[in-house]
C-alpha cells in the first residue's frame, strides 16, 4: 500500500510486488512556461475564448455581460469573476505548454495574480481580454521552461523491458503528468470536445514538449485554440511572420515525428463502453487470458515514475501472470487526458479500498493500445473525481 511520508517520497508495491521508493520532484525556478503547443494537420475546432464568451453573454442578453463580451468594458469594470471565468481555457493552455497538471496550476494562478494587480493597464481598445490574459499566461509558462526538464513518457526514454523488473523510480519531473478532464474543458459541445481531447492526448503532449517553447506556443494557439496569426503575435509580442515561421517549424516537427494514433474518450459510443466493462471486469478477475483478449498485440505498458515499459501484448501478459500483486484491486472510471482512465484501489490491512495508482488506457481500433499506470498518485484521487474509498 502506497502511502506520501513526511519528506515527500512516494512509498508502493510494484507489478511484481517489490517496495519500491520515488524520489519528489526536483526544484523548479519560481517562475516557468510557455506555451507551444497545437496539433499537426491544423486542429482548429476549439473556438477562442473570447468568442465562446460573447455568444454565451448574447444568449443571456444582460448588458454587462454583453459589454464583457465584445471588450467594451474598461480595466477599471473588470473584476476577479471576470478572471476567474478564464481559468479553465487558461488551464488547458497552461498545460499543454508544460505538461504538468501542478506547474499548470501555478502557472494560471501566478497569471490571474498579475492580471488582477494591473486591470487598470487593460485597454480594450488595444484588443481582447483574452489576448491581454494568453500573454501574461505565455510569459509565465515560457518563465517557467527556461532550465526545465523535457518531459516525456516512458516508452521514450530507453528500450522496452522484458520482464516485470522495474528498476530504480526517476523524479516526477521527467514524465508527462495526468489531468483530469474536468479541468481541462469548459466547452459542452460534444464536437469541441472530441477535438480537446484529441490535443491532450499523452502522445501529443510528450511531441509538444519536443519543440521549443515558442513553436510549442504558436502551434497551440493557432492550431488548437484557433487564434488568427496576428493575436498570436499580439500575444508572443513578435510579428506575424515570425509567429508563421515558427507555426511552419512546429508542424514540420510533428510531421516528422507524429504522435501515435488512438481513440479518444467517447462516452456515446457503445462499442468503446462494452470494451471498457469487459476490461474491468477481466482485471478485478485477475482474469490474465480475458485481458489478453482485448489488448492490441504492438500493445505497451509504463508506469511512471519508472522509465520502464513493456511491448507486445504476449509480454505484457506473460508479466501479469507472473504477479498477483493486482489481486484483489478495484477500478473505478474517470476521464484522463481525453482517454478512458480508471482509480485503481487496493485493500488496505482492514480490508477497506484505497486509492492506489491512476491508470489511463489509450484504445485503437476497437482495443487496448496503452496502459499506463501512473504509481504515487493516490493523493490525487479527488481532482479526478474519484472518492477515498471504494465499494466492495
Amino acid at each position: 500500500m502506497e502511502g506520501a511520508p513526511a519528506d515527500g517520497r512516494w512509498v508502493g508495491e510494484s507489478v511484481d510486488g517489490r517496495q519500491w521508493t520515488a524520489q519528489p520532484s526536483s526544484p523548479r525556478p519560481s517562475r516557468v512556461a510557455d506555451r507551444r503547443r497545437s496539433r499537426h494537420g491544423g486542429v482548429s475546432a476549439i473556438i477562442a475564448v473570447g468568442e465562446n464568451l460573447e455568444v454565451e453573454c448574447r444568449k443571456r442578453g444582460t448588458e454587462d455581460d454583453l459589454r464583457r463580451a465584445t471588450g467594451a468594458m474598461t480595466g477599471a469594470d473588470l473584476g476577479i469573476e471576470d478572471l476567474e471565468a478564464q481559468r479553465v481555457p487558461l488551464t488547458g493552455f497552461c498545460y499543454r505548454m508544460l505538461g504538468s497538471a501542478a506547474d499548470s496550476d501555478d502557472a494560471v494562478q501566478e497569471t490571474l495574480v498579475r492580471a488582477y494587480r494591473n486591470l487598470a493597464s487593460f485597454d480594450p481598445a488595444r484588443g481582447r481580454l483574452t489576448t491581454w490574459l494568453y500573454r501574461i499566461a505565455g510569459n509565465v509558462c515560457i518563465d517557467m521552461l527556461r532550465g526545465a526538464r523535457r518531459r516525456a513518457l516512458a516508452i521514450d526514454m530507453g528500450p522496452a523491458a522484458r520482464d516485470g523488473e522495474l528498476g530504480t523510480p526517476l523524479p516526477a519531473d521527467r514524465f508527462v503528468e495526468p489531468m483530469p478532464d474536468s479541468r481541462l474543458f469548459g466547452v459542452t459541445d460534444p464536437a469541441e470536445r472530441v477535438v480537446g481531447r484529441e490535443t491532450v492526448r499523452l502522445a501529443f503532449l510528450a511531441a509538444l514538449q519536443r519543440l521549443s517553447a515558442r513553436q510549442r506556443a504558436a502551434l497551440v494557439l493557432r492550431d488548437v485554440m484557433a487564434f488568427s496569426a496576428q493575436e498570436t503575435a499580439e500575444v508572443l509580442g513578435t510579428s506575424v511572420a515570425s509567429v508563421n515561421s515558427a507555426l511552419q517549424r512546429a508542424r514540420a516537427a510533428l510531421a516528422a515525428d507524429p504522435p501515435g494514433p488512438a481513440d479518444v474518450l467517447d462516452p456515446e459510443n457503445a462499442a468503446q463502453r462494452n470494451l471498457l466493462d469487459r476490461y474491468v471486469a477481466a482485471f478485478e478477475a485477475h482474469d490474465v487470458a480475458g485481458l489478453a483478449r482485448l489488448l492490441r498485440e504492438d500493445a505497451m505498458s509504463s508506469m511512471p515514475p519508472f522509465a520502464w515499459w513493456l511491448s507486445g501484448a504476449s509480454r505484457i501478459t506473460a508479466v501479469m501472470a507472473a504477479s498477483d500483486a493486482c489481486a484483489g484491486d478495484r477500478l473505478v472510471p474517470t476521464a484522463i487526458n481525453g482517454s478512458p482512465g480508471f482509480g485503481q484501489y487496493r485493500p488496505g490491512p482492514d480490508g477497506e479500498l484505497r486509492p492506489f495508482a491512476l491508470i489511463l488506457l489509450e484504445l485503437r481500433g476497437g482495443r487496448v493500445a496503452h496502459i499506463v499506470t501512473f504509481l504515487g498518485t493516490a493523493g490525487r484521487f479527488a481532482e479526478f473525481g474519484l472518492p477515498e474509498r471504494a465499494p466492495r
